[in-house]
Protein backbone atom coordinates (compact mmCIF):
# COMPACT_ATOMS: atom_id res chain seq x y z
CA UNK A 1 0.00 0.00 0.00
CA UNK A 2 1.78 3.37 -0.84
CA UNK A 3 1.70 6.19 1.69
CA UNK A 4 1.89 8.82 -0.72
CA UNK A 5 -0.54 11.13 -0.72
CA UNK A 6 -3.83 11.41 -2.83
CA UNK A 7 -4.54 14.58 -4.93
CA UNK A 8 -7.50 16.63 -3.38
CA UNK A 9 -10.68 15.86 -4.93
CA UNK A 10 -11.45 18.50 -7.37
CA UNK A 11 -14.80 20.64 -6.38
CA UNK A 12 -17.92 19.51 -8.01
CA UNK A 13 -18.99 21.26 -11.40
CA UNK A 14 -22.24 21.35 -12.43
CA UNK A 15 -23.62 19.99 -16.02
CA UNK A 16 -25.85 22.34 -17.95
CA UNK A 17 -28.72 20.15 -19.34
CA UNK A 18 -30.88 21.67 -22.25
CA UNK A 19 -32.98 23.34 -20.10
CA UNK A 20 -30.80 24.46 -17.68
CA UNK A 21 -28.32 26.03 -20.27
CA UNK A 22 -30.36 29.89 -20.20
CA UNK A 23 -29.38 29.84 -16.56
CA UNK A 24 -25.17 28.97 -16.96
CA UNK A 25 -25.53 31.19 -20.09
CA UNK A 26 -26.33 34.25 -17.83
CA UNK A 27 -24.00 33.38 -14.97
CA UNK A 28 -21.40 33.06 -17.06
CA UNK A 29 -22.35 36.97 -18.48
CA UNK A 30 -22.79 37.72 -15.00
CA UNK A 31 -26.43 37.54 -15.06
CA UNK A 32 -28.56 35.62 -12.36
CA UNK A 33 -31.43 34.42 -15.06
CA UNK A 34 -34.66 32.49 -13.48
CA UNK A 35 -38.08 32.22 -15.79
CA UNK A 36 -41.45 33.95 -15.57
CA UNK A 37 -44.55 33.00 -17.04
CA UNK A 38 -46.19 34.94 -19.19
CA UNK A 39 -49.42 33.85 -18.50
CA UNK A 40 -49.36 34.33 -14.42
CA UNK A 41 -46.72 36.87 -14.28
CA UNK A 42 -45.00 34.73 -11.47
CA UNK A 43 -41.42 33.61 -11.74
CA UNK A 44 -40.01 30.56 -10.21
CA UNK A 45 -36.91 28.94 -9.93
CA UNK A 46 -35.86 25.93 -10.48
CA UNK A 47 -35.60 25.60 -14.17
CA UNK A 48 -38.62 23.95 -15.97
CA UNK A 49 -40.83 24.32 -19.14
CA UNK A 50 -44.11 25.16 -17.60
CA UNK A 51 -45.05 27.19 -15.09
CA UNK A 52 -45.27 25.46 -11.32
CA UNK A 53 -47.97 28.34 -10.58
CA UNK A 54 -50.32 28.17 -13.55
CA UNK A 55 -49.67 25.70 -15.82
CA UNK A 56 -48.77 27.57 -18.48
CA UNK A 57 -45.47 26.57 -20.91
CA UNK A 58 -45.24 30.11 -22.41
CA UNK A 59 -42.39 30.91 -19.81
CA UNK A 60 -39.56 33.58 -20.80
CA UNK A 61 -35.91 34.25 -18.96
CA UNK A 62 -35.58 37.05 -17.49
CA UNK A 63 -32.57 38.63 -15.72
CA UNK A 64 -32.71 39.10 -11.96
CA UNK A 65 -31.82 42.01 -10.22
CA UNK A 66 -29.56 40.22 -7.85
CA UNK A 67 -30.64 41.02 -4.70
CA UNK A 68 -31.69 38.91 -2.04
CA UNK A 69 -32.50 38.30 1.24
CA UNK A 70 -31.11 34.93 3.81
CA UNK A 71 -34.48 32.96 4.31
CA UNK A 72 -32.61 29.74 5.75
CA UNK A 73 -28.89 28.44 6.24
CA UNK A 74 -27.37 25.71 7.81
CA UNK A 75 -23.91 25.85 8.71
CA UNK A 76 -21.52 23.20 7.70
CA UNK A 77 -18.62 21.89 9.55
CA UNK A 78 -18.35 18.49 7.52
CA UNK A 79 -17.29 19.37 4.11
CA UNK A 80 -18.23 17.61 0.86
CA UNK A 81 -15.18 16.20 -1.19
CA UNK A 82 -13.12 19.26 -2.29
CA UNK A 83 -14.41 21.77 0.11
CA UNK A 84 -12.14 20.33 2.61
CA UNK A 85 -9.97 24.09 2.85
CA UNK A 86 -13.54 25.92 3.11
CA UNK A 87 -15.32 24.30 6.37
CA UNK A 88 -17.18 25.69 8.09
CA UNK A 89 -19.43 27.43 5.35
CA UNK A 90 -22.67 28.40 4.81
CA UNK A 91 -25.28 26.86 2.97
CA UNK A 92 -28.45 28.96 2.77
CA UNK A 93 -31.31 29.20 1.17
CA UNK A 94 -32.00 32.63 -0.09
CA UNK A 95 -34.86 34.59 -1.10
CA UNK A 96 -34.46 36.45 -4.66
CA UNK A 97 -36.60 40.38 -4.46
CA UNK A 98 -38.32 38.44 -7.35
CA UNK A 99 -40.15 35.87 -5.32
CA UNK A 100 -38.51 33.22 -5.67
CA UNK A 101 -35.93 31.29 -3.65
CA UNK A 102 -33.08 29.04 -4.46
CA UNK A 103 -30.02 27.39 -2.63
CA UNK A 104 -26.55 28.87 -2.88
CA UNK A 105 -23.51 29.14 -0.59
CA UNK A 106 -22.68 32.40 1.78
CA UNK A 107 -19.54 33.95 0.92
CA UNK A 108 -17.86 37.51 2.58
CA UNK A 109 -19.39 36.84 6.36
CA UNK A 110 -18.42 34.35 9.25
CA UNK A 111 -20.03 30.97 9.48
CA UNK A 112 -21.22 32.02 12.84
CA UNK A 113 -24.92 32.22 13.37
CA UNK A 114 -24.12 36.23 14.97
CA UNK A 115 -23.04 37.32 11.66
CA UNK A 116 -26.12 35.66 9.84
CA UNK A 117 -29.45 37.27 10.86
CA UNK A 118 -32.68 36.04 8.89
CA UNK A 119 -33.71 38.55 6.10
CA UNK A 120 -30.62 39.61 5.83
CA UNK A 121 -29.71 41.75 2.66
CA UNK A 122 -27.65 39.77 0.17
CA UNK A 123 -26.33 40.32 -3.47
CA UNK A 124 -25.22 37.93 -6.14
CA UNK A 125 -21.56 37.16 -6.51
CA UNK A 126 -20.12 34.85 -9.29
CA UNK A 127 -17.19 32.57 -8.75
CA UNK A 128 -15.67 30.54 -12.04
CA UNK A 129 -15.57 26.74 -10.93
CA UNK A 130 -14.46 24.41 -13.97
CA UNK A 131 -16.52 25.44 -17.48
CA UNK A 132 -19.64 27.46 -15.85
CA UNK A 133 -19.74 30.25 -13.20
CA UNK A 134 -21.76 29.80 -9.65
CA UNK A 135 -24.14 32.51 -8.49
CA UNK A 136 -22.85 32.76 -4.60
CA UNK A 137 -24.22 35.59 -1.91
CA UNK A 138 -22.76 38.02 0.21
CA UNK A 139 -24.01 40.31 2.12
CA UNK A 140 -25.28 43.60 0.41
CA UNK A 141 -23.30 45.96 1.92
CA UNK A 142 -19.82 44.14 0.96
CA UNK A 143 -17.95 44.90 -1.75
Amino acid sequence: MSTASRPAPAKAVPRPTPDTRPFWDGTAAGELRVQRCRGCGRHFFYPRPACPHCGSGDVAWVTATGRATLHSYVINHRPAPGFEDEAPYVIAIVELEEGVRMMSNLVGVPADPEHLPLDLPLRVVFEQRGDVCLPLFAPAEAR
